[in-house]
């Protein structure tokens, strides 16, 4: 008896920390506003709510379209093209951008890092509501980029 109880808890606990996988098509057709950032530990918090009262809410989005990634920098719009793979994996190719100079870097966050991470992107995934890339900064430190709708 003890066998058959421990077989049906191990077969519960098994089939639910195995769910789907989310879908890219989840993610394609919206527009993603970054919330934090996470660079070698440190954690950058942006509050969207803030931004939008100083008539900075534009920046720092990311949308993806069947070919391409966009959005805006601070305050640069950019884009590139990029392949989902297997699994979660997304490669992103270089960027293209406008030349515009910054009037503000929101948490002293560099519109340049910002275009490397997302460059760098090499996994994707949907956590709760929240698109997760993860990334690599210019010296190969893990960075975790968390968009929200």
């Amino acid at each position: 008896m003890k066998k058959l109880f421990f077989a049906v808890v191990l077969f519960i606990v098994l089939t639910a920390s195995c769910g789907s996988a989310p879908k890219f098509s989840d993610v394609v057709g919206k527009e993603w506003k970054l919330i934090e950032v996470h660079i070698d530990g440190k954690s950058i918090n942006f509050d969207r709510s803030a931004l939008v009262n100083d008539g900075f809410g534009e920046i720092f989005t990311l949308t993806f379209d069947a070919e391409m990634i966009g959005g805006t920098g601070a305050p640069n719009r950019y884009s590139a093209p990029f392949t989902p793979g297997n699994k979660q994996t997304l490669t992103v190719l270089p960027a293209r951008a406008t030349l515009m100079a910054p009037i503000r870097e929101p948490e002293k966050f560099k519109e340049h890092d910002f275009f490397i991470f997302i460059q760098n992107t090499y996994e994707w995934n949907l956590v709760n509501t929240n698109l997760e890339l993860h990334s690599k900064s210019e010296n190969g430190a893990e960075v975790k980029l968390v968009f929200s709708l």
